[in-house]
């Protein structure tokens, strides 16, 4: 009696929402739509770190594919759930943008790819022991650092999306020309033009519709080359390690590190921000199921040839629009990702795609990154204290490796590798001011700095008491009691 009564009290319990099923039809359509919101963000990383590495088309492809095939799974992972693994909200993974410029520095260091998996491995093994920790950790990463270190990962992409737009190889007869960067400004004005004229959904698809149509363009005239897109399996599973085995660096793998922890943060924040929109009850336990399923897909990515894992924030935001909240709906979206990574011919025909195209739409996905990080910092409170200090100093650190690239070439190879990423400059640089000023306040006293004092508005004594009852101020013109205007005294020298 008591089990059938536990049995009907269970049965008339509200579901989870994002338990809710829909159709098969409606479930993989709203999958699909997931994965073309994030797809231009996926494939993204793989292109600018296979360039760096100056990998052929087909190496580029087979990157791409691969890091659609591990998205998909670390997808599935975090939907579906396994004990201790996944939050079993509507997140979907993929590579984050936060590591690239690390990536890169890495590779331009002279380490390599297989440098890049190793450190990616190695961090994200150490990002998974200190999940547990990462509730005392995570308040050393308030927004006035996250929302630094967001801003400094779409500054630093810049220089990438200008040398796209340019053509991408700087040997090239044809770099810089006005044919190229005619090319990169029709795509970012065909972005603009759809992001104003289009729908919801063709507003959200603006980016990757627009390199569609920059490609056809490019087609047309000429400026595109698809002649290898045939060569090569058409289907295939990854190969571990198709690049050779990865090797571990310290100075490589303490600068991932770094990435690992803004990637803590920012999954963190994804986690609570998707179960607000959700509606669903989201506890210590379930983030920290969810940054486990972050940090095992991270460090089991590079045996595919991929790199860290994350949850994408525009989903996140596609959501709240859609107003879908089935998990399920993301892990058809996962599987579908799986499906791609499987058809490495993908890969080739999106590494095809002109480089000026790329550069058209990155220097709008850049700064997309870039202004997240500034509507982040938005939310900072700025009077009496010295975030916009730690703002300004971290920024203008983090930019010194992009505005002077051989800054650091005197200096040791384990220092210039860490500080050679802006992000990496600028996340150091954050985090220790906050530490000084926000955590270790002794000494502090208030409006420590002329940049605090100039953030709020302050009337002298002096001012006050000139004034009489019944004064006011009109378009400019203070007014007595009566209606008469007082006249105002310039503090400007009259001139001679």
């Amino acid at each position: 009696m008591n089990t059938k009564k536990k049995t009907r009290l269970a049965d008339s319990r509200p579901a989870r929402p994002e338990d809710k099923r829909l159709s098969i039809g409606s479930t993989f359509a709203y999958g699909f739509q997931h994965v073309l919101t994030m797809y231009g963000g996926i494939i993204a990383p793989p292109l600018i770190i296979g360039a760096a590495a100056g990998m052929s088309s087909q190496n580029i492809g087979l990157l791409i594919a691969a890091c659609l095939f591990v998205g998909g799974l670390a997808t599935i992972l975090q939907t579906v759930g396994i004990p201790f693994f996944g939050s079993q909200l509507p997140l979907v993974q993929g590579v984050s943008f936060a590591g690239v410029s690390t990536m890169v520095a890495i590779v331009n260091g002279g380490g390599g790819i297989q440098a890049v998996f190793g450190s990616v491995m190695v961090a994200s093994l150490i990002g998974l022991v200190i999940t547990p920790l990462f509730s005392k950790i995570i308040k050393f990463f308030p927004p006035v650092v996250t929302g630094t270190v967001i801003t400094t990962i779409g500054l630093t992409l810049m220089p990438v999306a200008a040398n796209w737009a340019m053509g991408g190889n700087s040997a090239a007869p044809n770099y810089g020309s006005m044919a190229n960067i005619g090319l990169a400004a029709a795509t970012m004005g065909i972005v603009l033009l759809l992001s104003k004229i289009g729908n919801a959904a063709i507003s959200r698809l603006s980016i990757l519709l627009a390199m569609v149509i920059g490609t056809v363009i490019a087609l047309a005239t000429g400026m595109a080359d698809f002649s290898k897109v045939g060569q090569g399996p058409v289907v295939a599973f990854p190969t571990p390690f198709a690049f050779g085995a990865p090797t571990f660096e310290i100075a490589s793998i303490v600068s991932m590190l770094i990435v690992i922890l803004v990637t803590l943060t920012e999954t963190s924040a994804d986690i609570i921000a998707v179960g607000e929109i959700v509606e669903t009850k989201v506890d210590s336990r379930r983030i920290g199921n969810g940054l486990r399923a972050d940090m095992l897909s991270s460090a089991i990515s590079p045996i595919f040839n991929s790199f860290t894992q994350s949850a994408f924030a525009q989903n996140v935001g596609l959501v709240a629009i859609t107003g879908i909240k089935s998990r399920f709906v993301v892990s058809a979206g996962g599987f579908i990702l799986v499906v791609l990574g499987l058809l490495p011919v993908l890969g080739r025909v999106v590494a095809a795609v002109p480089t000026p195209v790329l550069g058209g739409a990155g220097v709008v996905l850049f700064g997309t990154v870039a202004a997240s990080g500034i509507r982040t910092l938005s939310k900072v409170e700025y009077r009496n204290n010295m975030n916009l200090i730690i703002v300004a100093a971290s920024i203008g650190f983090g930019m010194i490796p992009i505005a002077a690239p051989k800054f650091y070439d005197q200096f040791p190879s384990w220092f210039s590798t860490i500080f050679h990423s802006g992000i990496s400059s600028a996340a150091i640089m954050a985090i220790l001011l906050n530490m000084l000023f926000n955590h270790l306040k002794a000494g502090n006293s208030d409006n420590q700095s002329v940049f605090v004092a100039g953030t709020g508005r302050v009337v002298s004594e002096a001012d006050i008491a000139c004034l009489a009852h019944g004064d006011r101020f009109e378009n400019g013109k203070l007014i007595d009691a009566e209606g008469k205007e007082v006249p105002l005294k310039s503090d400007t020298p009259a001139e001679h």
